[in-house]
């Protein structure tokens, strides 16, 4: 904020002390919050926080700690969908997001079908990272072009996705991908974003908004101060002013280096905070298939046993009183919210 501006503005118009005083003052705050990332005053975001936080809305109490545990990656492979399905059937699992363009969707498209009560959601996906397991568009090459290598595979990463493509490509494959899940009977609850294509980049991101608001489904958002530090502090109130619900916190990143996965997990969720969060793995069971796919595949599996099997992770869950969740419970009360209002 440039304070010779402020003074520069008060000494141009002869104004009593008072008013001088009360403009000075609304500057400095509406600057102060344009340096913040934060919308000014009289915003979504304000009105937002008059309301009930999230937890209270969605019938906690404003102290709890609200988890939301997805698995990621759902039908990238077979070993992916057997650890995610024993996951949410036996472990601490809430929700799984699905690779739509991935060659074992009909798997996991067949088995949420079957468990309707389970909540589902959408990886949605513009890129397609391995060197040896490889996938394309949902959408017609034609018709998203840009998204696409020589080889007609998505592009295995989310710069080559901005420099090729155009945001309306891009959403044009995200809509194909939620067409054909729920054509497929997957009752959608919930939209996040491989490898955050849709996230990194405002211009993608509008496309996210759009995805949530078209479909009126909630969406994963990183942290508030996460997202002022890369230039999008004013991202989540667009999605209130929408109606879109997004938890209030996002576990992602902050590992250090040669951290065991067992670990780091063991010391994200020990420090949770009162409101609703959400944490991601990706369970795969170990074995040649995941071997021959990614470098990742023992932390793939050491994630699966951790969040199915681990009696250290449940203890510390419990000595929080952390109180789990699936996103059907936010797009139940999003789609309430709207449906009061229209």
């Amino acid at each position: 904020m440039d304070l010779g501006a402020v003074r520069c503005s008060m000494n141009s118009t002869k104004l009593s002390r008072p008013m001088i005083l009360r403009r000075a003052a609304a500057t400095i705050l509406l600057s102060s919050a344009a340096l913040m990332g934060h919308p000014a005053p009289g915003d979504s975001m304000t009105q937002a926080a008059a309301r009930p936080a999230l937890a209270e809305r969605l019938g906690f109490k404003p102290t709890d700690r609200v988890l939301i545990i997805n698995g990621d990656d759902a039908g990238v492979s077979h070993a992916s969908v057997a650890a995610t399905t024993d996951a949410l059937e036996h472990g601490l699992m809430t929700c799984a997001t699905i690779m739509t363009p991935c060659p074992w969707f009909p798997e996991i498209a067949e088995y949420a079908r079957a468990h309707p009560a389970v909540d589902f959601g959408l990886h949605l996906t513009h890129t397609s990272e391995w060197k040896a397991f490889k996938w394309g568009p949902v959408a017609s090459r034609s018709d998203v072009p840009g998204l696409v290598d020589p080889q007609g595979y998505l592009w295995p990463d989310v710069q080559s996705v901005y420099k090729n493509a155009t945001p309306e490509q891009a959403y044009l494959e995200a809509r194909a991908q939620i067409k054909k899940a729920l054509a497929a009977g997957v009752d959608v609850t919930h939209l996040d974003s491989h490898m955050g294509a849709l996230q990194y980049d405002d211009r993608y991101f509008q496309v996210y908004r759009r995805l949530g608001k078209e479909f009126d489904l909630p969406l994963r958002m990183g942290s508030q101060e996460v997202l002022a530090a890369g230039g999008g502090g004013h991202q989540r109130g667009q999605l209130d002013s929408d109606g879109t619900i997004c938890p209030d916190y996002l576990i992602h990143g902050g590992r250090v280096k040669d951290e065991q996965i067992a670990d780091y997990w063991k010391r994200m969720i020990a420090d949770l905070k009162p409101g609703v969060t959400e944490l991601y793995i990706h369970a795969a069971l170990a074995g040649e298939e995941m071997r021959r796919i990614t470098n990742s595949w023992k932390d793939r599996a050491a994630e699966h046993e951790l969040f199915t099997s681990d009696a250290e992770i449940r203890r510390i869950l419990e000595s929080q009183n952390v109180k789990r969740i699936g996103y059907r419970a936010l797009r139940d009360l999003q789609r309430k919210a709207r449906n009061g209002r229209s």
